[in-house]
């Protein structure tokens, strides 16, 4: 998608959150190649933390980014299947103002080019929660890399045109 080279590029503070029984900071590959990656596009890590697959918490992790103005977005990963212990989607529902039904439905087909039907026990997700961004991808390496090479890297780009999310997160809280 084109960039607009005449806007200066805004970096954007991102907090990841890894949501897993079984993973700490030493092996959390995908929560690490989100690190990389938003990083390398010059934008700041704001926090990161890992939480078990617990929605209560998930949601007591999220509203203390939320209110946190160092944080405009959350990348969560983890917790997205249909297993009992997956529960992020419903974590974040629990906190959101707006769903965002488009990132799920676009993720999802990116997803299909790589593991095919395989792509529809996902239930990646996002909304806005009081003027933060959150968007919750699967655990995998290659999930969150397709998420954010396929979505996010141009969204999260004030540069990228038509539009994207950073124009708007001066408007987010709007009544």
């Amino acid at each position: 998608m084109p960039i607009d080279n005449g806007i200066a590029f805004r970096p954007v503070r991102i907090a990841v959150l890894t949501v897993s029984d079984t993973r700490t900071l030493a092996d959390d590959r995908s929560g690490d190649r989100l690190v990389e990656r938003l990083t390398a596009a010059g934008h700041v890590l704001a926090d990161r933390a890992i939480v078990t697959d617990d929605a209560d918490l998930i949601v007591a992790r999220l509203h203390r980014w939320i209110d946190d103005p160092q944080v405009e977005v959350v990348l969560t990963t983890g917790g997205t299947g249909v297993t009992g212990r997956d529960v992020t989607p419903e974590a974040l529902a629990r906190v959101w103002d707006k769903e965002i039904p488009g990132f799920g439905e676009l993720f999802r087909w990116l997803s299909y080019q790589s593991i095919g039907t395989s792509t529809i026990q996902s239930r990646a997700t996002a909304g806005v929660a009081r003027g933060t961004y959150i968007f919750a991808l699967p655990g995998s390496t290659g999930a969150v890399t397709d998420a954010w090479d396929g979505i996010l890297a141009s969204q999260l780009d004030v540069r990228h045109k038509p539009c994207n999310f950073v124009e708007l997160l001066p408007r987010l809280g709007e009544r």
